[in-house]
């Protein structure tokens, strides 16, 4: 194992940078301070062709006028919240309004976009980054003094683990994920379409026309929804179900997983025979497609169109706050919040 760290970039006349786990495969997740951005993650194909499969870009400017969170962390409240406001202990909260009169991802300044302290962990087997950051009480509109802590750990099995560590000292709000975007061809060589996805699930979200869910759960059985055996991403994107158009000819809901901790989430490339397992302790993962990529910019050269990058959050519901029929992502004063999600590389 080995890990390195080098000047990335500077924004506001603060140095940022990047950290690079190195397993003994050759397998390498780069990091940012800023955000605690993925900026790549190099694996290998069926011929042990080392390429990056996500998202990113080179520089911070970049990242902070054009990104659509990729690789980043999200919180405190991953997906979004209706109209912005939220009632906890009979107090009324309001949040700030980021997407249109929603709150989303943690707002305008959310965890995507702070600098993080960061320490290096190294052992025989693993490396580990581990983030820290406290939000303050007030942030964005968000009760209490939040200490969190996220980390990465690298090891020799292909994996890449992420652990999230939360305490406040009021009750709050969080639900936190990653914001990756995979693309398993490799150095962005074709889009998603064909990406095979298996996903342990039977029901997942309606959601209304701003994108918040209805308080319906639904069954995917019948429906472009259904993963459960397998399903390319291109069925959705081809889809006339409601659901698929309303998101812009795609994916972008939340499905309940039947499963945790037992490879309830597949995805593979034929092409390069590269696949991802993931595995979570959350109740469910939203399924992102990036049908709103903008074609606006270039992404390492490759220019940006819709379905170049597929999104697999693992998190609790979004709205969860205003239904109460959904598991809960109210932290208490002074309880630990704890998750870990497990992203492991091989080939078929």
């Amino acid at each position: 194992m080995r890990i390195s760290q080098e000047y990335f970039d500077e924004l506001k006349g603060q140095k940022i940078t990047a950290y690079t786990l190195i397993n003994n495969n050759g397998m390498e997740v780069t990091s940012l301070d800023f955000g605690c951005i993925i900026t790549k993650l190099v694996v290998p194909d069926r011929d042990g062709v080392l390429e990056n499969v996500v998202l990113g870009f080179d520089t911070i400017d970049e990242y902070v006028t054009r990104s659509p969170y990729f690789g980043a962390i999200v919180g405190r409240f991953a997906g979004r919240i209706k109209n912005a406001e939220f009632t906890l202990n009979n107090e009324i909260y309001q949040l700030v309004q980021n997407d249109n009169s929603n709150h989303l991802h943690g707002g305008l300044k959310g965890f995507d976009k702070v600098m993080w302290e960061t320490n290096v962990v190294e052992n025989e087997d693993s490396a580990s980054l581990v983030f820290s950051y406290l939000s303050m009480d007030g942030e964005e509109g968000y009760p209490g003094n939040l200490l969190m802590k996220v980390t990465y750990t690298l090891n020799n099995d292909n994996e890449l683990i992420i652990s999230y560590n939360g305490k406040s000292d009021q009750d709050t709000l969080l639900n936190m994920t990653n914001h990756t975007y995979f693309n398993l061809s490799g150095h962005v060589k074709r889009n998603i379409f064909n990406h095979q996805l298996i996903l342990k699930s039977n029901t997942f979200l309606e959601l209304d026309e701003k994108y918040i869910p209805t308080g319906k759960i639904l069954e995917v059985n019948g429906t472009p929804f259904d993963f459960q055996i397998g399903r390319k991403i291109v069925d959705g994107v081809n889809s006339n179900h409601p659901q698929n158009i309303l998101v812009g000819n795609g994916y972008d809901h939340p499905f309940l997983l039947n499963e945790n901790n037992n490879n309830e989430i597949l995805v593979m490339d034929s092409e390069s025979g590269r696949k991802l397992t993931i595995e979570t302790d959350q109740p469910a993962v939203v399924l992102y497609t990036s049908n709103q990529l903008p074609d606006s910019f270039s992404i390492r050269g490759i220019q940006s169109e819709k379905y170049l990058g597929l999104c697999l959050e693992t998190q609790g519901l979004p709205d969860s706050i205003h239904h109460p029929h959904f598991p809960s992502s109210i932290l208490k004063k002074e309880e630990v919040y704890c998750s870990v999600t497990k992203y492991k590389f091989s080939v078929y």
